[in-house]
């Protein structure tokens, strides 16, 4: 996957964001903010267009997020019939929210599913311990992977305040 590009995103007047693009973020300095973190929020959208907002734990491997469970859940159902999410971190101090979309898929045991069960390591503490092989059938296990469109990221805002557009 190549680097998404940066650039400021559009704010109404009155936030004070930087005109230039000095002190905007670097990739390099965000994504291991996403593959760090323990505990996400998904929001999706259900059928009649309320917002749903759910706690999730996944791993942002190869440039994306990966998360499982039940495909009966609200938010798989949502995700079913209107595949665009917003993904952020739950740390309020720094800020990355991932725009995107979220489909179903499959991780075979020797490549994608190896590298995924080594990210979730993170959860072994808290008794989740999936095996290569857990997303490798027909269903995929209840997999799905939500593929980054934009991304809004800050630590000091509005000084660095920065979109990436993928």
């Amino acid at each position: 996957m190549t680097s998404p590009t940066p650039d400021r995103p559009e704010f109404p007047d009155g936030y004070g964001l930087p005109e230039s693009t000095d002190g905007l973020l670097t990739w390099a300095a965000v994504e291991p903010k996403l593959v760090a973190a323990k505990h996400y929020w998904l929001c999706s959208v259900r059928p009649d267009g309320r917002p749903h907002s759910v706690p999730r734990w996944g791993v942002w491997v190869d440039g994306r997020f990966y998360y499982d469970g039940a495909p009966t859940t609200r938010h798989a159902r949502n995700v079913e019939a209107n595949p665009n999410v917003t993904l952020t971190l739950e740390s309020g101090t720094d800020v990355v929210i991932v725009e995107g979309t979220s489909s179903g898929t499959r991780a075979d045991a020797d490549g994608l599913g190896a590298r995924l069960a080594a990210a979730f390591a993170k959860y072994h503490d808290d008794g989740y311990r999936p095996e290569p092989g857990a997303w490798s059938g027909a269903d995929g296990g209840g997999l799905r992977v939500i593929v980054p469109h934009r991304v809004l990221a800050w630590s000091s805002f509005p000084a660095d305040c920065t979109r990436f557009r993928f």
